[in-house]
Parts: structure tokens; C-alpha cells; sequence
């Protein structure tokens, strides 16, 4: 074919997408959303600005591009998570603090009006809330032994996960945050694997 292969074109368009993902990720986490530029993550690509909005027309599709992706390593398998499990997700995240932290940051900015991932994080919480009362539903039925409603305990089960990540953000030698998460299903009546 003279003009070469369109499958192999549109790998490399894929593979340039997620080179220009993996560093919008690595320059938020670093500057924030607002304050990072298209600029700089062309510039950590090898791209001209031009160049990287080719793949992302605007800085709105590059951030939805991110989030996506974080979705993407975070996807729950089909099989139903159980409480005890949770510690295992908290530890999983413990070993990537940069995908953490700029999932923490764009979270802290998205409250802002007009902010563009209000919308995202407003669902996502949303569905989070509703998998965790499922998961304690199943785990514990109407009521958990604290006489809380699985609908009453999910945003705090939500809110302690969050918390303990931006503690061991800010201070990751003082914050044992498998541990602590580990200590706060003690609280809801589980017994995880590793106690200290």
C-alpha cells in the first residue's frame, strides 16, 4: 500500500494517546489540573502543543482521557467485593502514590464551580456510595452492628477511605494507611488478615 498500513497508523495514534494519558497524569499530580498546561504535557511527550491537541482538541478531553484511565486500573471485577477485601484495595493504592495523588488533587479542585470534572466526581461518588452499601449489605444484611444502615455507614466507609489517602499523602512516614484502614473495619465488627 503506498500509503502505509491505517492499522498500524491508528496502534501508534493509541499508543501516542496513551503516552500523552500517562503524562497529563504525572503533570497534575505535580501542578494541579488548573495549573497544568497542554504546553507543559506536550513538552514531557515530545510534542509540540499543536501536536497533542490532535489527540485531545481541548484540555477538558485530556482530563476526561485521565480519569477514564484511572477508571480503567480501578475496575472491580464482576465478582462481588466483600468488606475484607477493601484492605486489599487500600494496599493496592498505597503502592501507586502518583496515580493517588493526582486522583487527590483533581478531587480537591473539582469542588470549585465550573470546575470540568465536578460532574465526574459528583457520579462517581454517587456509585461508590451505592457499591460500598451493597457491599456491606451483603456482608452484614440491613444492619451492621453499630444498628447503622448499610445506606448510613457507605459515605463514612467513602469518606475514611479518601481521608487516609490524603493523610499519607501529606505525611507518608506517619500515616500507616493499610493499617489505619485495617483498624476501622475493626470498627464495623471485621477481623482483616495482617492484624498488628
Amino acid at each position: 500500500m503506498p500509503y502505509g498500513d491505517p492499522m498500524n497508523a491508528r496502534v501508534r495514534s493509541e499508543e501516542r494517546r496513551a503516552e500523552i494519558v500517562r503524562a497529563a497524569l504525572e503533570v497534575i499530580a505535580e501542578r494541579g489540573y488548573r495549573a497544568a498546561s497542554l504546553a507543559a504535557v506536550a513538552e514531557r511527550v515530545g510534542l509540540t502543543q499543536q501536536g497533542l491537541l490532535h489527540h485531545f482538541p481541548t484540555k477538558e478531553a485530556l482530563l476526561v482521557a485521565v480519569l477514564e484511565e484511572r477508571d480503567q486500573w480501578d475496575a472491580v471485577p464482576d465478582t462481588r467485593w466483600r468488606v475484607d477485601l477493601l484492605a486489599s484495595l487500600v494496599e493496592y493504592n498505597a503502592m501507586r502514590p502518583n496515580i493517588i495523588q493526582t486522583f487527590s488533587a483533581l478531587l480537591g479542585e473539582s469542588v470549585t464551580e465550573g470546575h470540568p470534572a465536578r460532574a465526574y466526581f459528583t457520579e462517581r461518588y454517587a456509585q461508590v456510595r451505592r457499591n460500598m452499601a451493597a457491599v456491606l449489605r451483603a456482608e452484614y444484611g440491613e444492619r451492621l452492628p453499630n444498628g447503622l444502615t448499610p445506606e448510613r455507614t457507605a459515605p463514612l466507609l467513602v469518606a475514611v477511605m479518601d481521608g487516609l489517602q490524603y493523610q499519607w499523602l501529606l505525611d507518608p512516614e506517619s500515616v500507616d494507611m493499610p493499617g489505619a484502614f485495617r483498624d476501622f473495619l475493626r470498627l464495623l465488627g471485621e477481623n482483616p488478615e495482617n492484624p498488628d
